[in-house]
C-alpha cells in the first residue's frame, strides 16, 4: 500500500487552531440543533479569508490549488473539533463539478442536488444555507448541470442525526437549461462524496476513542480506575482496533485518489468501497463501546461524546449506506475472481 505524505505541519496546526477556536464558543454539549442548522458565518468568513473554503479549487478560478491531502486534513480537523461546516460540499463536491463542467466559480456557498424526474432531491447537504445549488438532472439520454440561485428552489428544511441541514429541494425542470455533463462526472462526484464521509467518520471515531480512554483513566470505581477492569480494557481494545482499521482503509482510499488524476482507475472504486465498509462497521463497535464505558454520563447532552458518536452514525449513512458499500465491495471482489482478488487487495 502506498503511504500518503504528511500535511505541512504549519498548515495542519492552522486548520486545527481555527476549528478549536470556534468549537470553544460552545458548551461541552455543543450547539443546539437550531444553531447547527445555521451557518456559522464568522467561521466561514475566517475560512474564506485563509483560502480554506476553496482549498482545492484551481488558482485560475480563485482557489488555493491544494490537493485532497490538505483537504482531508481540513475535514479531519473540523470533525475532531465537533464543528459543522460545509467545506466538503462547497469545495470538494460542488467546486469540482463546476470546474469539470467549465462553469464559472466564485465565492458563493454552493451545494449539489441530484434531481429526480420531478425536479426533487432529498437530503441535500446545507441547501438551506447555500447561496447557489448545482442542479444535476436527466433530460432524455443526457445529463445536464446548472448553477441555480438557491432562491429559485422550494427548500423544505430537514436535518441529519446530528442536526446538520439535509434539506429537500424542488424546482420546475420544464424551464431549466443547462450544460451537458457525463454520467462519469456524476459517478466521480458520488465517489468524492463517499470519501469525504469516510474521512469525517474516521476522525469522529478517533475522537470518541480518545474521550473514552481519557474517561476510563480518570474515573474510579471500587477504589481503582475503570481502565484496570479487564472488561473495560476489552471494550477499549476492540474500539481501538476498529478505529485503526477504519483509519488505514481510509488512508489507502485517499492515497489512491491522490494517485489518480481523473478519479478513475481499477483500484480507486475498490479502495473507497473498502474504506466505506470499514468505517461503517467500525462506527457500530466504537459508538457502542464508547457509550458503554462512559455509562450514563455519556448519554447526556452536556457531555461532548454524542457530538462525535451521533456524527459518525449520521455521516456513515450518506453517499451510500453500509449495506450499499458492502454489496459494491462484494460485487467488485466477485468480478475480480480468485486469480485477481489478491493482487487487487495487495496492490
Amino acid at each position: 500500500m502506498t503511504m500518503i505524505p504528511d500535511v505541512e505541519p504549519d498548515l495542519s496546526d492552522l486548520m486545527h487552531a481555527v476549528f478549536a477556536k470556534h468549537a470553544g464558543k460552545h458548551a461541552a454539549g455543543g450547539p443546539t440543533a437550531d444553531k447547527i442548522r445555521e451557518l456559522d458565518t464568522a467561521l466561514w468568513a475566517e475560512l474564506s479569508e485563509l483560502g480554506l473554503t476553496r482549498l482545492t479549487g484551481s488558482p485560475e478560478t480563485g482557489g488555493s490549488g491544494a490537493s485532497w491531502l490538505e483537504a482531508a486534513e481540513l475535514l479531519s480537523a473540523a470533525a475532531a473539533a465537533g464543528v459543522r461546516t460545509p467545506v466538503a460540499e462547497h469545495d470538494l463536491l460542488a467546486g469540482a463539478l463546476l470546474e469539470e463542467a467549465g462553469l464559472p466559480a466564485d465565492e458563493k456557498l454552493r451545494t449539489v442536488a441530484i434531481l429526480d424526474p420531478s425536479g426533487m432531491a432529498s437530503s441535500v447537504p446545507w441547501a438551506s444555507a447555500a447561496e447557489s445549488i448545482l442542479a444535476v438532472w436527466h433530460a432524455g439520454d443526457q445529463r445536464f448541470i446548472a448553477d441555480v440561485p438557491a432562491s429559485s428552489f422550494n427548500i423544505m428544511a430537514g436535518t441529519n442525526l446530528v442536526g446538520e441541514p439535509r434539506d429537500r429541494v424542488q424546482i420546475d425542470l420544464d424551464n431549466m437549461s443547462g450544460t451537458p455533463i457525463t454520467d462519469d462526472a456524476v459517478e466521480r462526484y458520488l465517489l468524492k462524496g463517499a470519501l469525504t464521509r469516510a474521512i469525517m467518520v474516521s476522525s469522529a471515531l478517533d475522537h470518541a476513542l480518545a474521550l473514552s480512554c481519557e474517561h476510563v483513566t480518570a474515573r474510579t470505581q471500587f477504589g481503582r480506575p475503570l481502565a484496570r477492569f479487564q472488561a473495560v480494557q476489552h471494550l477499549i481494545a476492540d474500539a481501538a482496533a476498529e478505529c485503526a482499521l477504519a483509519r488505514a482503509a481510509t488512508e489507502a482510499a485517499l492515497a489512491a485518489a491522490i494517485r489518480s488524476d481523473d478519479w478513475s482507475g481499477g483500484d480507486l472504486l475498490f479502495r473507497i468501497a473498502v474504506a466505506r465498509s470499514c468505517v461503517g462497521h467500525a462506527a457500530t463497535t466504537v459508538v457502542r463501546n464508547a457509550h458503554q464505558v462512559h455509562g450514563a454520563i455519556g448519554t447526556t447532552n452536556e457531555h461532548s461524546l454524542h457530538r462525535y458518536t451521533r456524527a459518525a452514525l449520521a455521516w456513515r449513512a450518506e453517499f451510500g449506506s453500509v449495506t450499499y458499500w458492502d454489496r459494491r465491495l462484494a460485487a467488485i471482489a466477485g468480478a475480480a475472481g480468485p486469480e485477481n482478488l489478491w493482487p487487487l487487495i495487495a496492490d
